[in-house]
């Protein structure tokens, strides 16, 4: 014997097939395009918000960069034996990995203003040696000179924004944004 929950279930497939079917029968007709076709934003609008975009990727990788590991370095936390050495190291490493996501979104994002464009250019094989990086922080190898690249990088990519009109200001990322990357 079937139980009256088993009954149900068994009957709601098949009615939600049948009423997706109907739906999409029932909206069908003319031949006719009625859909309404997006306009596209003019070249000084994707300019001014490809200049924002990379203004807020870029923050948010440099306050990670400085909240979550240059001010821990420079307080010791990373030096063997310092309490709190393992958590810092940790969130220094998923810091680091969201600061590389965040700049290599900002670079992508400087491709739509060609003053941007140029100016972070140089920058790319810079941004992508950070890649390797997060991981040698959680672990804690050699944090002197990834936390030098880390500050580098992030103050080249300033520099750059800053001289083409796209200044950068730290966003400094909370505890569970830096978990979620």
């Amino acid at each position: 014997m079937l139980s009256a929950a088993a009954v149900r279930r068994c009957l709601v497939v098949p009615v939600l097939c049948c009423a997706l079917l109907a739906g999409t029968t029932a909206c069908g007709g003319d031949d006719e395009d009625t859909s309404a076709t997006p306009s596209g934003t003019s070249s000084a609008e994707r300019q001014k918000f490809a200049k924002t975009r990379f203004v807020a990727n870029a923050g948010i990788a440099a306050g990670a960069t400085y909240q979550w590991i240059v001010k821990p370095y420079r307080a010791g936390k990373f030096k063997s034996g310092a309490d709190g050495r393992k958590v810092a190291l940790v969130k220094a490493g998923l810091a680091g990995t969201l600061a590389y996501n965040r700049l290599k979104a900002a670079t992508k994002n400087a491709q739509g203003d060609p003053t941007l464009a140029r100016a972070v250019a140089p920058l790319t094989a810079g941004i992508d040696a950070l890649k390797g990086l997060p991981s040698k922080l959680r672990k804690g190898d050699s944090t002197d000179s990834v936390v030098s690249s880390f500050d580098g990088v992030i103050n080249s990519v300033k520099d750059a924004g800053k001289d083409a009109g796209a200044e950068v200001t730290n966003k400094v990322p909370s505890a569970g944004e830096l978990a979620r990357g």
